[in-house]
């Protein structure tokens, strides 16, 4: 069981990392001077989120908070996802507003092959395997009529560019934009 820690450390940031989190700097305070009622914001929204039942690898959630309000951004294959993002940010207390830019991506059968061949490319390659460990895996796999979004968190350039790589690798893909961040250590 002890064996097992670093790797349900490691599966608990990725899951952690794997809703980006946009928050602007306060007028006459620096971003890394947030409020504590503001984190506590933040996280409440983000726990939220990753709850989302129907949330997955091929879907991606951001958000910014503004004082009491929060804007949805992102990107979902289903539309009871984006209303149902909504509800659970506003149901959280201290949230006076939300408004919701949540893209709906059109069903496409090509598209929903595209998503699948991806995931084996990108989460079949051993080096990126172990982000796929975790329940909500940290690459994020977006596809919009044949054009390809990579969005998450990754350990460091070489996994990024790698997983550009095996996403370009894929027949059909007319174009990958490989968003992926590299997490500071």
């Amino acid at each position: 069981m002890l064996k097992n820690r670093p790797l349900f450390g490691f599966a608990l940031q990725a899951l952690l990392l794997s809703i980006v989190v946009i928050t602007p700097a306060s007028a006459g305070t620096s971003a890394g001077q947030e409020t504590k009622a503001n984190q506590n914001l933040v996280r409440e929204v983000r726990h939220q989120l990753l709850l989302l039942p129907y949330y997955t690898v091929f879907d991606n959630l951001a958000f910014k908070v503004d004082g009491d309000h929060v804007t949805l951004e992102g990107q979902v294959t289903r539309p009871t996802l984006k209303s149902d993002a909504e509800a659970a940010v506003k149901s959280i207390e201290g949230i006076s507003g939300v408004t919701n830019n949540i893209e709906v991506l059109p069903p496409s059968p090509m598209d929903d092959q595209l998503r699948r061949a991806l995931y084996r490319a990108i989460y079949g390659d051993p080096q990126l395997s172990k982000y796929g460990w975790s329940s909500m895996p940290s690459i994020h796999i977006i596809v919009k009529s044949g054009h390809v979004s990579l969005e998450g968190v990754v350990d460091n350039d070489t996994d990024k560019n790698l997983a550009g790589l095996r996403a370009n690798s894929v027949p059909n893909v007319f174009e990958v934009k490989n968003n992926l961040v590299v997490k500071k250590s």
